[in-house]
């Protein structure tokens, strides 16, 4: 520990440079703003930057990149609590009770649990970073394919059921999402799937395109034709920002397995931010003891997630970095980064380049203090955004929509992909289908499909093998009680409307028979009265 706390030092010392303290400024402040605008995320401002990286020194460079990266998580949960539009997909579960508590007034409040619970699960994983790197490395070496395949299998059962309503409706969801994720090229065979000979469609579905359609442009095209919607004029003053007593003390248990659940999967090469959102959420809904204000403007469906996301990009770091093995797009980018200064990723990285990794851990905790410091005096801006008519305010995010997803790969086949998951939201929506789930079938449909056939190579076909590895059947045994519970739950529900159908029977008869006695008496009474 106390080697550890010499070379944190030593990271500060890095960090706290005039140039590279610049650079990480410049990074979060871009990265915050821009995770703020409807269709814009870290992956496309750093794709944007990435060839500024080429004229500036490694380590300023990595700082600069990696604050965009956390910076966009900040500004992306303010665009989805304020204005129900998920620049980045792990905040997509977001949506559920962010957007909801603003429409009731507690956007403010929502916010500030958002900060609370973001710097907190980034602290913690900057501390695991620091004191836990060797042990977490040793442990991801130990997950291989068959480990991975189990834990897709556990996301996808656990999103299946995570949404409200029937869950029939979620599996639907899921499996539409699956379908959505196998679009394009075999990575085995080559051969093309699902393109309805579309050439554009090689590479599969974007997933910037799908999530701004789903979440985005749906809800647009819900919400057009109400012309009974106005703006908010209310103004949030800086105490209504500060959440109460009562919302931290109810935030605060979330919190903490939020941010247990991020540094878990935040050890865990190949798995993306999304996966560990979606789950978050999902278990924060199981141990509800009221799971049916999920959805409605829980805060709890806020504080989990975000934590939980936080804390996973923090640790991300761990097996980009000391494995070069990254858990998602943005931090394929910053491996790429990391390539094209000439600083190869792997094992050796912390001893033969200390000064990046023990400086961009510096710049983790400086960064967020930063965006604490930024974001109290912003959030009145990001608030007021609510105050612009929807007549105007539709059209611009639509704007913003449209060039963040064309600025990504220069296509216009991406920006007809938006429109079209638009449409399928909006009908989802009018339908009471939940969206969500088919962000998590699609981002785990590929990489549960090529764990699954790098399983069977090496374990020559045999499925029984799977269950004889202790981590895989772990996992696949969580999955099966998630299933169990589910059916459990689907039997009590039809036994108890059962119930109610027979109580009600009961008492239609028994009204039937009151009516029918108190019928005979008048006729009786009448009678002896002549």
């Amino acid at each position: 520990m106390e080697h550890s706390i010499v070379d944190l030092l030593y990271g500060f010392g890095i960090a706290l440079q005039p140039g590279n303290l610049m650079w990480s400024f410049f990074g979060v402040l871009v990265g915050n703003l821009i995770g703020v605008l409807p269709g814009m995320g870290a992956l496309t401002t750093i794709s944007m930057l990435l060839p500024l990286t080429y004229v500036i020194a490694p380590v300023p460079a990595i700082l600069m990149l990696a604050g965009i990266f956390y910076g966009s998580q900040y500004g992306g949960a303010i665009g989805v609590i304020l204005l129900n539009l998920p620049s980045h997909p792990p905040h997509a579960v977001t949506c559920l009770d962010g957007y909801p508590l603003t429409q009731r007034g507690k956007g403010g409040s929502a916010l500030g649990i958002t900060m609370m619970c973001s710097f907190f699960a980034a602290s913690v994983g900057i501390l695991v970073m620091i004191f836990l790197s060797p042990l977490l490395v040793s442990v991801a070496f130990k997950f291989g394919p068959p480990e991975l395949f189990a834990i897709m299998l556990m996301g996808l059962v656990a999103g299946a059921t995570m949404s409200r309503g029937s869950p029939l409706k979620g599996i639907a969801m899921t499996l539409f999402g699956l379908v959505c994720g196998v679009v394009g090229t075999d990575p085995t065979s080559g051969a093309m799937r699902y393109t309805f000979g579309l050439p554009e469609l090689s590479d599969g579905v974007d997933l910037g395109a799908l999530c701004m359609g789903l979440f985005g442009v749906a809800d647009f095209l819900s919400s057009i034709n109400r012309t009974h919607m106005q703006p908010t004029t209310a103004r949030v003053r800086m105490s209504e920002m500060r959440p109460s007593w009562a919302e931290i003390k109810q935030s605060f248990k979330p919190m903490l397995r939020g941010t247990f659940i991020g540094t878990l999967f935040g050890a865990m090469p190949g798995t993306g931010p999304t996966i560990t959102t979606f789950i978050a959420y999902a278990f924060e809904r199981k141990v509800s003891r009221t799971p049916e204000r999920f959805g409605k403007g829980a805060i709890e469906g806020v504080a989990a997630p975000e934590a939980a996301s936080h804390s996973k990009t923090q640790v991300d770091f761990i097996p980009t970095m000391s494995l070069g093995i990254p858990g998602d797009a943005v931090m394929a980018l910053l491996l790429g980064a990391l390539i094209i200064k000439g600083v190869q990723p792997g094992p050796q990285l912390i001893t033969e380049h200390p000064d990046i990794f023990w400086g961009l851990i510096a710049s983790f905790w400086i960064g967020n203090v930063l965006l604490v410091l930024l974001n109290v005096p912003l959030i009145g801006v990001w608030v007021r955004l609510l105050q612009v008519p929807y007549r105007f305010l539709y059209p611009a995010a639509l704007f913003f929509i449209a060039v963040g997803v064309y600025s990504t790969h220069n296509s216009l086949f991406e920006v007809g992909e938006v429109a079209v998951f638009g449409v399928i939201g909006a009908v989802f929506l009018a339908l009471k289908f939940p969206v969500s789930p088919i962000v998590l079938g699609f981002v785990l449909g590929p990489m549960l499909e090529q764990n699954f056939r790098r399983s069977m190579l090496l374990e020559r076909g045999d499925l029984g093998a799977l269950v004889t590895r202790p981590i895989c059947a772990t996992f696949l045994s969580i999955s099966a009680l998630l299933i169990l519970v589910q059916f459990v739950s689907f039997v009590r529900a039809r036994i108890r409307a059962g119930q109610e159908r027979r109580n009600d029977g009961k008492n239609s008869r028994e009204t039937i028979r009151q009516d029918s006695l108190a019928e005979v008496r008048e006729a009786v009474a009448r009678h002896q009265g002549h």
